[in-house]
């Protein structure tokens, strides 16, 4: 229904502002326990129980109020200046509070992707290559969480998986073009985030060979989907790849606990490791090999510094698999 200021809320009108569960939704749908890319595990409010005076009291309001700028606070969406309720007064229509909960429930719904009360975990797993490799490097983080509900609650805060790639080596050689070359789409690379709705990475560069970054945790199946293949496009390996896949171990978002990342360096120049008959002494065998590389784990955490209490986060973290090949 449409509200005019300096109307009463009744009870019925003030509860659907609380409790709607379906589009215009009420907070406690966003900011509680709601459903899918809705809900945050907060603290809900109470519903006003119709009696003999079906006008709500201020304390009720206020809670609400409340609770709308602690939400906005973690969102960093710009609400309706107003002000508390004075105790024993009439509980009038606020201006734009049915506007405010639909702003609030579309950042919610949408991964929280202004929010920066976010800290980065420290490095959660590093799974390098067990030597200089020619092919392939290829990895499958995971993390999990304790339930389905800690899960949704994570990333609709804003939380990711954050993925990092380094070169930590050479193996006693001397670094080649092709560690060259993925030094560069490790700076193109950047941060790679995996958040609720979306995928981003920090760096810039190189050629963006395959775009799934409009896809998140919410758009995994139980196979891998792939978010991103990087290639290499400004040196003399231009079929060097990375590649970010990711899956879920169950497609519905809420009932899944587990994500697992598979991070992939994919060398498509052949025959690196073949040598001729011939004298190849003081040949250095690894010129056409690439150096150690380290695929690394992180979170990037909701806090409660700007209205969230409490926050959630990950139970445990693996390595699944870390293996390198030769071509």
């Amino acid at each position: 229904m449409g509200y005019v200021a300096g109307e009463l809320i009744k009870d019925d009108e003030y509860n659907t502002f609380v409790a709607s569960s379906s589009d215009p939704f009420g907070y406690n749908h966003f900011a509680g326990t709601g459903s899918g890319q809705y809900g945050l595990g907060q603290t809900e409010l109470a519903q006003v129980a119709a009696g003999a005076s079906d006008t709500v009291k201020a304390a009720s309001w206020n809670s609400l109020l409340a609770g709308i700028d602690n939400i906005a606070n973690h969102t960093n969406d710009s609400m309706t200046a107003r002000g508390q309720v004075t105790a024993g007064d009439p509980i009038k229509i606020k201006s734009a509070v049915a506007a405010d909960l639909a702003t609030l429930a579309a950042s919610v719904a949408g991964g929280c992707t202004s929010a920066t009360a976010l800290t980065e975990s420290s490095e959660l797993r590093s799974a390098a290559a067990s030597a200089r490799f020619s092919a392939t490097h290829i990895v499958e983080h995971s993390v999990t969480f304790a339930n389905g509900n800690n899960l949704r609650f994570f990333f609709n805060a804003g939380g990711k998986i954050r993925i990092k790639l380094t070169r930590t080596g050479n193996g006693g050689s001397s670094a080649t073009d092709k560690d060259a070359s993925v030094d560069e789409l490790i700076t193109a690379l950047g941060n790679f985030d995996i958040g609720a709705q979306v995928s981003t990475r920090s760096g810039s560069g190189e050629t963006l060979q395959t775009d799934g970054l409009a896809n998140g945790v919410d758009d995994f199946g139980t196979s891998y989907t792939t978010i991103a293949v990087i290639r290499q496009s400004s040196g003399t390996y231009t079929t060097m790849d990375l590649k970010i896949e990711g899956k879920v171990d169950n497609a519905t978002y809420g009932s899944a606990v587990k994500v697992t990342i598979k991070c992939s360096v994919i060398d498509a120049d052949s025959g690196d490791d073949q040598f001729t008959d011939g004298n190849t002494s003081g040949v250095d065998q690894f010129a056409n090999f690439i150096g150690v590389t380290d695929w690394g784990l992180f979170t990037v955490n909701p806090t409660t510094a700007q209205g969230l209490n409490p926050v959630y986060d990950i139970s445990a973290s693996a390595i699944e698999s870390n293996n390198v090949a030769n071509g």
